[in-house]
């Protein structure tokens, strides 16, 4: 049965998530903006941008039966996989922050293993529906979801991105979790990608630097943990209300590009206890009315999809805030809503216009 209205919980807390990203944005880089670009406001008006296609783009697809997805899954899935080894190309693909990872259009740019995230969450959530009543035989059901997941895996880390790839691989992860796959099944591939992580850190220098900076910092002050020391120099002195807005000291050439991965540090600094307060609870709302849309779902396919969504906006939000704290190192992984890029934000408001069209349809 259709409601008339989507979820609006879910939809203001985007909405308010989002917004506070673009001020957020250009309070933390218009000092590096004016400095580079001679344009205080260019990252603001980039994501405004973005943000203002997106919300056209979320509306249009919450207007969009779901079942489209389900219809065309094999098909976003084949796109975007295309699109993976075209950007490895030299002359296609763009170089961004060491990574090719990227398209260029101009002074923007698209990066495909966004969209990639989704698509294979489209994709294993068709595949659990339809094959459900095999999802106890590893080999049968859960085998070869696994060595796709893997396979696209390995064409992000051939980018590389390592934070992207783990995010992807934790999503599927999370779906094959509340599929009913056995937990001895879980412990085996837990042990064999550790195994694998720690094999990836070792063959990159610049990982293992990484690793070094996260356990002590202060080995390399000037270097592998400049990032981590500047983040937590952000985070510390804010207080219970801050610095108040625009009156970071980081932002001032200490902390790299803020507005990106450590945009948090930044709400932190500017807006104190008080402001790490708002922006948990605008993501609490949304994992909490994401998870009951699932919950209420009347199909599989529709509880696979919205659960995979939120199990991939969870886990990168996690991921993010455990690096700007120093709990784990830098992965390169952004803050979904806050931090800057298109990409991602686009991909991340077309994600809530799918949840927010299957919230129509619940019990």
């Amino acid at each position: 049965m259709k409601n008339k209205n989507v979820d609006m919980w879910l939809l203001l807390a985007v909405i308010c998530l989002s917004l506070l990203g673009v001020l957020m944005i250009y309070s933390a880089s218009y000092v590096w903006a004016e400095y580079k670009f001679d344009d205080p406001f260019k990252y603001a008006k980039n994501q405004l941008l973005f943000f203002m296609i997106g919300l056209i783009v979320m509306y249009i697809v919450s207007k969009i039966n779901y079942n489209f997805y389900f219809n065309n899954a094999n098909l976003f899935l084949l796109i975007c996989v295309i699109l993976l080894i075209l950007v490895l190309i030299p002359g296609i693909g763009t170089i961004r922050n060491g990574s090719r990872s990227w398209f260029g259009i101009g002074s923007f740019g698209i990066q495909p293993s966004e969209f990639t995230k989704l698509a294979l969450i489209i994709f294993t959530s068709k595949y659990l529906s339809k094959n459900l009543k095999d999802i106890k035989d590893i080999k049968k059901g859960v085998l070869p979801i696994i060595v796709l997941t893997l396979f696209i895996f390995g064409l992000v880390m051939l980018q590389p991105d390592f934070g992207t790839g783990t995010i992807i691989v934790m999503s599927v992860m999370g779906l094959l979790f509340i599929s009913g796959v056995k937990l001895s099944f879980f412990m085996k591939i837990g042990l064999v990608g550790i195994i694998g992580v720690v094999g990836l850190i070792i063959a990159a220098p610049y990982r293992v630097a990484r690793i070094i900076s996260f356990l002590n910092p202060w080995s390399d002050p000037l270097g592998s943990g400049f990032q981590i020391i500047q983040s937590l120099f952000a985070i510390g002195p804010g207080g219970l209300f801050g610095f108040g807005l625009g009156n970071s000291r980081q932002k001032h050439f200490y902390l790299p590009e803020p507005q990106t991965d450590f945009i948090f540090s930044i709400i932190s600094e500017e807006f104190g206890f008080l402001g790490i307060i708002i922006v948990a609870t605008l993501f609490l709302i949304i994992f909490i009315r994401g998870f009951t849309i699932a919950y209420k779902c009347k199909d599989l396919f529709s509880k696979f999809l919205v659960s995979g969504i939120i199990f991939g906006l969870a886990f990168q939000t996690l991921l993010n805030l455990m690096v700007v704290v120093g709990l784990i190192p830098v992965t390169g992984v952004t803050l979904p809503f806050l931090s800057y890029g298109g990409s991602s934000l686009l991909i991340t408001l077309i994600s809530m216009g799918i949840i927010l069209n299957i919230s129509r349809y619940q019990k």
